[in-house]
């Protein structure tokens, strides 16, 4: 009887937002290992090739559906998860948090982004798997393939300043229009990736999953600092 005791006074200290929260983590991280997993026997490849070429004109791969139009929204779309574009984000949301006196904050984003960044390069030099073959590149591409590196970023970037900064308002209306947001970019990013013929749809879903995991357990960090006074506290609404 204790040990359910134990437990119960357990759950009673950690809010249902945190439950779920640590929840969806464990989802989005079991989801990339499985997708791991099929990549690595093979599995993927039908998949991968059906949505690839869906994209594409029926008898001309070297032509994407839409026209011209289309694939030039497509590298606009494409350079939202690019470093450039990135980088000067966060540098401006890190001077945003700096000029509003959030000193631990602002370093801890940083440290945020950097280790997201970090962990994607680790995982394509990992998988050196290899770009799609099966159309041209809408666009130049220098690494590996698996997972895909705007994808992920676009989700660490994008979802970790949407939390930072949700943080810092105490209106829900607000928190939601910042996450939302956050996750629209990040789709649009990994979209404009398969359409480009640069990444095999696998890749992006890689991306999106372990991107998303890591925003959250920053969210989750965050939140557990904040309780013992590390960093600023979350606005309340």
């Amino acid at each position: 009887m204790q040990v359910p005791q134990t437990i119960r006074r357990l759950t009673e200290r950690v809010e249902t937002l945190t439950i779920v929260v640590i929840l969806i983590v464990a989802g989005a991280l079991w989801a990339f290992v499985g997708l791991v997993d099929e990549m690595i026997e093979g599995d993927l490849h039908a998949f991968d090739e059906a949505i690839l070429m869906a994209l594409r004109v029926p008898g001309n791969p070297s032509d994407a559906i839409g026209g011209p139009q289309v694939e030039t929204a497509m590298r606009d779309l494409t350079a939202l998860g690019g470093i450039t574009v990135l980088t000067l984000l966060t540098l401006s949301v890190l001077a945003y948090l700096l000029l509003r006196g959030k000193r631990a904050s602002a370093l801890f984003l940083a440290v945020a982004i950097v280790g997201g960044q970090l962990l994607s390069h680790g995982f394509k030099t990992l998988f050196s798997r290899p770009r799609p073959d099966l159309v041209p590149h809408g666009v130049d591409v220098a690494t590996a393939s698996f997972p895909s590196g705007h994808s992920m970023m676009a989700a660490v970037t994008y979802l970790t300043l949407a939390v930072m900064l949700a943080r810092l308002d105490g209106h829900t209306k607000v928190r939601v229009f910042f996450v939302s947001l956050a996750a629209i970019l990040a789709l649009a990013v990994g979209v404009s990736r398969v359409y480009l013929g640069v990444h095999w749809p696998s890749d992006v879903l890689a991306g999106w999953t372990l991107g998303a995991a890591w925003a959250l357990l920053v969210w989750l960090i965050a939140r557990w600092l904040e309780r013992r006074g590390r960093i600023d506290r979350e606005t309340g609404g």
